[in-house]
């Protein structure tokens, strides 16, 4: 009967340390651990999304493509080849949330994002119609002429949107909605800067 009191004073002595020294390391030393943690996982949050698109472009083109063989400069008669083609396009710009970087400083919570890229432009190829197509039977049209044609009619659209302001419309957005998925998950105790 002497014995089992002291195994159970002995057993409740150490569960009372135990929890006393867990209380200790939580209330003290413990912050920074959490700390990093917190932004460990906030990354990984961000890293899980990858890219954010953030802002969708819709446009319409037309646009004229020619080419004829010339000798020193001078055009070279029935060797001209051209077509007119319109088509509808779509361009997504947002940012790669992998590229984030999120600081955690007790409650204070900075999170640094990239600046916006396009992420994808697509060309609806049902919308393509061409017109006035002329060819030449020593300089005929092929179809690499279409390929660069087209790669470089993406170029003068991705360069237009960005003039008009896409980019800097997308990283505003994005930073919306990376503060408000973030809010979420990080509760009323943060204090959250997104930039």
């Amino acid at each position: 009967m002497k014995r089992s009191k002291k195994m159970i004073t002995f057993a409740g002595t150490v569960v009372v340390l135990c929890l006393i020294f867990f209380l200790i390391g939580r209330f003290t030393g413990g912050e920074d651990s959490n700390t990093q943690m917190s932004a460990v996982v906030l990354e990984n949050k961000l890293t899980e999304i990858s890219e954010l698109a953030s802002i969708s472009y819709a446009y319409t083109n037309m646009a004229e493509f020619e080419n004829s063989k010339d000798f020193y400069g001078v055009k070279l008669p029935f060797t001209t080849k051209s077509f007119i083609i319109t088509y509808d396009g779509q361009i997504k710009a947002g940012v790669d949330l992998s590229q984030a970087q999120v600081s955690v400083r007790g409650t204070r919570v900075q999170v640094t994002l990239p600046e916006a890229e396009v992420l994808s432009h697509q060309i609806d190829e049902n919308s393509i119609e061409v017109f006035d197509e002329t060819t030449s039977i020593f300089n005929p049209l092929r179809v690499e002429d279409y390929q660069a044609f087209s790669k470089d009619q993406k170029a003068r659209m991705e360069k237009k949107a960005e003039e008009k302001g896409l980019l800097t419309e997308a990283k505003s957005r994005a930073v919306s909605s990376v503060r408000s998925m973030l809010e979420q998950l990080l509760g009323s105790d943060y204090t959250l800067n997104v930039e």
